[in-house]
């Protein structure tokens, strides 16, 4: 039998073609993701005056701050970084430094061995004229010199530092173009860097701080344990069991066979739970026992093996807050590099005269129903958003906002919630000004 839903009408509030182009997203760079095993046009791009990198250690972005002026990713010339890349060639390299991998060696294809992790990101296009889309000229068949000379725009490469002797970064920063200028130079956590970089910065800080962790942190080949490296510039890593001069093992590793025999970027995606009350008076937003005190945001989980993602949805809803979901409306996807994860927001229907009860899993502390009146309060108020709260998904890398909570005051806001380029507090931002409407109701699939 099916049962009463409610429609969500979503107002028109797109930016882009592809809808709400929230921050980290909006693929700023043409990935030309064809080129990746190609090792000579990947080494030629890499001597391009106009390529840039940008560099991380432990996980952080380096910013670059000049004196007059506000940060923005560091973007260090290729001529900057030499010192740091370690030998040429830089992509498909042979068992010893210095030697080219044949090119009809499949396990080479644009691999890096030596020299700290680097990934080519892609390219930024100038605004006007054709796009670099798959063509003859960008086949990699054709003279890559000649390729990399003709082509318009701005090639990007990310270099992980975390290893490499913090004498030599440091030398390499004040002799590059920054910091000769007079830039202040830094390594700055993650999450701070999102109140100081703008939309295109994000994009293309999300890509590679995502490639970046997940090098770091799946150093071992899944199957049997070996180390591994990384090939197509970056994408993909391989097991060294299985490289030609490897020894030969009795029992072979299971990624030498069929379609698993590479390792690829992983995303995890979690859904982010906006609660609204039937008549659209109202959210149910929760507070997670290890956020900072008086911090409250949607309701969130990840999603589980055989869930789709309006599954997970009710389930998360049930299971938190003990509440059941009447219908739900998608409204747009996030990616979020902290460290690997896709979120996906919803506007959920619930009925705010149920009994609200977070003894089920027990990871809610709190959760209680607010007004749209005390809602519009705290988004107007100046410290309301806590953008360094780890969401309950992160990996830990971040660090934490202190769990001190702060003296309350008589202009302090009735709670604080996440900040305002984050997936739930674009959906309660929305729902408060009015661009989302549930009130309509309609038979129909939980879609």
């Amino acid at each position: 039998m099916m049962r009463s839903l409610y429609k969500i009408q979503v107002r028109g509030y797109a930016t882009s073609a592809k809808g709400h182009t929230h921050y980290f997203a909006g693929g700023p760079l043409n990935r030309l993701a064809w080129l990746r095993t190609s090792p000579a046009f990947l080494n030629a791009v890499v001597r391009s005056p106009e390529t840039r990198w940008v560099l991380f250690s432990d996980g952080k972005p380096l910013l670059a701050t000049p004196p007059a002026g506000t940060a923005a990713l560091a973007r260090l010339e290729t001529r900057d970084v030499l010192p740091l890349l370690g030998p040429e060639p830089f992509f498909s390299q042979a068992q010893r430094p210095g030697e080219l991998a044949p090119p009809d060696t499949k396990e080479l294809q644009a691999a890096r061995l030596h020299g700290p992790p680097a990934v080519f990101l892609g390219l930024h296009e100038p605004a006007e004229g054709a796009p670099a889309l798959p063509s003859s000229e960008l086949s990699g068949r054709e003279n890559a010199e000649a390729v990399v000379a003709r082509l318009r725009g701005t090639p990007y490469f990310s270099l992980d530092v975390t290893d490499v002797p913090s004498a030599n970064v440091d030398a390499a920063l004040q002799g590059s173009q920054s910091g000769r200028d007079g830039a202040k130079l830094e390594f700055v956590d993650g999450r701070a860097a999102m109140s100081l970089i703008n939309q295109f910065d994000s994009g293309v800080f999300s890509v590679a701080r995502t490639l970046v962790d997940w090098t770091a942190r799946n150093k071992f080949c899944a199957g049997c344990g070996s180390p591994v490296y990384t090939l197509w510039a970056g994408w993909k890593h391989g097991c060294t069991s299985l490289l030609p001069w490897a020894p030969k093992a009795d029992k072979p590793c299971p990624t030498s066979k069929a379609l698993n025999n590479y390792m690829h970027p992983r995303t995890d995606p979690v859904v982010i739970i906006l609660t609204v009350s039937r008549d659209n008076s109202k959210v149910l937003l929760g507070r997670n026992r290890n956020w900072p005190k008086n911090f409250y945001s949607a309701l969130a989980g990840f999603v589980e093996p055989g869930e789709s993602h309006e599954d997970t949805v009710e389930r998360e809803l049930w299971e938190e807050a003990g509440v059941k979901a009447l219908g739900m409306k998608y409204h747009s996807t996030q990616p979020w590099p902290f460290p690997a994860n896709v979120m996906a927001g919803y506007y959920a229907v619930a009925d705010p005269s149920e009994p609200v009860r977070t003894d089920l899993d027990n990871e809610l502390e709190d959760a209680r129903w607010f007004t749209r009146e005390e809602v519009l309060s705290v988004l107007a108020h100046a410290d309301s958003a806590s953008a360094k709260q780890a969401p309950k998904w992160d990996s830990g890398v971040e660090e934490a906002a202190p769990a001190e909570e702060a003296a309350r005051t008589q202009n302090a806001p009735l709670f604080k919630g996440p900040p305002p380029n984050a997936m739930a507090g674009v959906l309660i931002a929305h729902w408060a000004q009015g661009k989302v409407d549930v009130s309509a109701r309609q038979d129909g699939d939980l879609v």
